[in-house]
């Protein structure tokens, strides 16, 4: 088998990785020239053009709470929070498709309580959604089982995202003919169909349609399809009347008309499921909501600040999605989103007043860009102090891509050290007394002084040039190489300059979290293409979506 072939490519990438990193060979063998490690660099980025054209596994993915929320509402007018019993999931690369019988039994609980909601109860007169849904009760038992099949086929169509099989309609018909069996009226037979439906598969995962299942190798998505993996990766909810539409006149698939769709919806208010599935993972802002602070230290940190510091991300985010900025504009720009409770982070809290967030001009080069915002900051630190390991590996993983390895297992922390030794040393001082351990050093040279230069940032992501201890704050590093900064506005600019890189990994982690799986094998190809096209267009934010949408992984799937 070739090395390029998909099974190979994440063991050659963390091969390469290592032997970049100098880990490999190991100490004590015979070390290649740089030459030669240039060469082994080159050689890994040829072979994976050995790896056949594939778009790779298609997953049959469940919908998340969220998903199934809006879900509901947009199908039946009930309010998402409906769905507050279930567990919070996280979304995006490695979906559990699994149902658990607890799970199955909430879906049942929930879906009764959607009915109860929208139908009325045996006996009782019907809501007015219950006659636009199942219209009024046929005369004749001939005429009940008519209506009951177009009625389990308009369901399904819009229940389902894509118009039913045949068989899957019989199945709805044999459910309401037991619901009349049982002596239930055409109105309660409709009612349990209707159940059927919310518990079914078929709702609630986003399937493909039957006909083409008995077929082998690749093939692309079917318009239906394609709406509703465009939907639910842009609105976090069932396709529209306009996509449905597309889908039925065949015309979604057509570069153009796509392209226009993504434009369309990226505008619509609903887009900003892109930032609270993707982009608050990416920042790693998801349990900003419950992250521990010490309260002495930071009472700052109320469900409020919390809240604003979240939304500064989200509306931030949604301005390069909306006005099409370039990517650059995440780590350095002129802007922000405040109100008054989170300008008292900045210091302007005189200048900027109330709770509405509103768009910010920022002067201080310091801010700006997600390194200096107070979510980003916050979510990095410790409950009592900064963490400069934490932040310096979160600027290398999620801001440049690079792959950190775990701690060693038997490595103390800071807080284990000896305090009466380190008593009078500032953090930084512990920190590099830490990285003395020669199974640290090599992680640590690069990672530290990327924390070391954000140093300046409180816990909370407030100013300080003292850290807690009163001691100065020492900000000037240099990274392997010799490059040297002292404040997160020359950090800043270093990170510019890689900004392919930047763009890359983002890119990356947008068409893992669009196709609901790692990438790997013919992936990596793939991102070579989009790449080039999203440089030649200043990578522009809509450029990049617009790219992972038309892709062939995102457009085709793999039958097995």
């Amino acid at each position: 088998r070739s090395p390029g072939h998909a099974a190979f490519s994440e063991k050659w990438k963390k091969s390469a990785a290592r032997v970049k990193a100098h880990d490999m060979p190991p100490e004590g063998l015979d070390q290649p020239s740089d030459k030669e490690r240039q060469m082994f660099a080159k050689w890994m980025q040829q072979i994976k053009y050995l790896s056949p054209k594939d778009p790779g596994p298609f997953v049959i993915r469940r919908l998340t709470k969220t998903e199934y929320g809006n879900t509901l509402h947009d199908l039946l007018g009930v309010n998402p929070d409906i769905v507050a019993s279930l567990p919070d999931e996280v979304s995006g690369e490695g979906y559990l498709n699994s149902l658990s019988p607890l799970q199955l039994e909430q879906y049942l609980a929930i879906s009764e309580k959607v009915l109860n909601q929208v139908v009325a109860l045996e006996g009782e007169p019907p809501t007015a959604i219950q006659l636009e849904l199942f219209g009024e009760p046929p005369t004749s038992e001939t005429d009940a089982k008519a209506n009951a099949r177009k009625l389990a086929k308009s369901l399904a169509r819009s229940a389902y995202r894509r118009p039913p099989s045949a068989a899957e309609v019989d199945v709805l018909l044999k459910v309401f003919e037991l619901g009349r069996q049982n002596d239930l009226s055409y109105q309660a037979s409709c009612r349990l169909m209707l159940k059927a439906i919310l518990v079914s598969p078929q709702f609630l995962f986003i399937t493909p349609a039957r006909e083409v299942e008995t077929e082998k190798g690749i093939v692309p998505l079917d318009d239906y399809q394609l709406a509703s993996r465009l939907s639910y990766l842009l609105w976090a909810t069932m396709p529209d009347a306009e996509l449905l539409t597309l889908a039925d006149q065949g015309k979604l698939h057509e570069l153009p008309v796509l392209k226009d769709q993504v434009t369309r919806m990226l505008i619509d208010p609903r887009s900003r499921a892109l930032f609270d599935g993707f982009g608050a993972q990416w920042l790693k802002l998801g349990n900003l909501h419950t992250r521990t602070f010490d309260p002495e230290n930071f009472p700052q940190m109320t469900a409020a600040m919390r809240s604003a510091m979240y939304d500064e991300a989200r509306l931030f985010f949604e301005s390069i999605v909306r006005e099409n900025r370039s990517v650059s504009d995440f780590i350095d720009s002129d802007y922000t989103f405040l109100n008054g409770n989170l300008a008292s982070i900045y210091g302007l809290e005189k200048t900027v007043t109330g709770p509405e967030m509103r768009k910010v001009k920022l002067t201080n080069g310091n801010r700006g860009g997600i390194l200096g915002m107070p979510g980003v900051l916050a979510a990095t630190s410790f409950p009592n102090r900064t963490s400069p390991v934490n932040r310096g590996v979160w600027v290398l993983e999620q801001v440049l891509g690079d792959h950190v390895p775990a701690a060693p297992p038997d490595v103390p922390s800071l807080e284990k050290q000896d305090q009466k030794q380190v008593a009078s040393l500032t953090l930084r001082e512990r920190t590099e007394l830490h990285r003395s351990e020669a199974v640290c050093a090599n992680c640590h040279r690069l990672l530290d002084p990327i924390g070391f230069g954000l140093e300046n940032f409180d816990a909370i992501g407030r100013w300080r040039d003292q850290d807690e201890n009163g001691q100065a704050i020492d900000a000037s590093v240099e990274l392997p190489g010799g490059r040297k900064f002292s404040n997160p506005k020359e950090l800043k600019a270093i990170i510019a300059q890689h900004n392919a890189k930047f763009s890359r990994n983002l890119v990356e982690r947008l068409l893992a979290y669009a196709l609901c799986r790692r990438l790997e094998g013919y992936d990596e190809i793939v991102i070579d293409g989009l790449m080039q096209k999203i440089a030649k267009d200043d990578y522009r934010m809509q450029t990049l979506i617009t790219e992972v949408v038309t892709s062939y992984p995102f457009m085709h799937r793999r039958i097995e």
